[in-house]
């Protein structure tokens, strides 16, 4: 079973300056949101690929571990769930921000 890498909490929060000085890191890759966000769709797309493979190679009986298809079946499902939900907060903080009055 290959798991799949989890994105840090500090890879989203640390900005290109540094909160001591102000000044710009040199050297320092920051990626941006939109990044991230392509990054996580492309796992998303991985995991479900590799989850209709698995499928069809159980089916067709070159894959004989049922526990391996359901596992990589239940992975894809979480990551295009929580993919889903990550959507709709968006949407949903677009759609907040829209309202507001300036």
């Amino acid at each position: 079973m290959q798991l799949l890498p989890v994105l840090p909490l500090s890879v989203v929060t640390h900005s290109a300056t540094d909160p001591a000085g102000g000044q710009e890191q040199k050297g320092a890759s920051v990626a941006s949101f939109g990044e991230i966000l392509s990054k996580a769709l492309q796992e998303v797309n991985a995991a479900q690929v590799r989850a209709d493979e698995l499928q069809i190679k159980f089916l067709t009986g070159e894959v004989q571990d049922l526990h391996q298809v359901v596992i990589a079946l239940e992975e894809a499902r979480l990551m295009m769930s929580l993919a889903v939900e990550v959507r709709n907060r968006v949407v949903e903080s677009y759609q907040e921000i829209s309202r507001m009055q300036i």
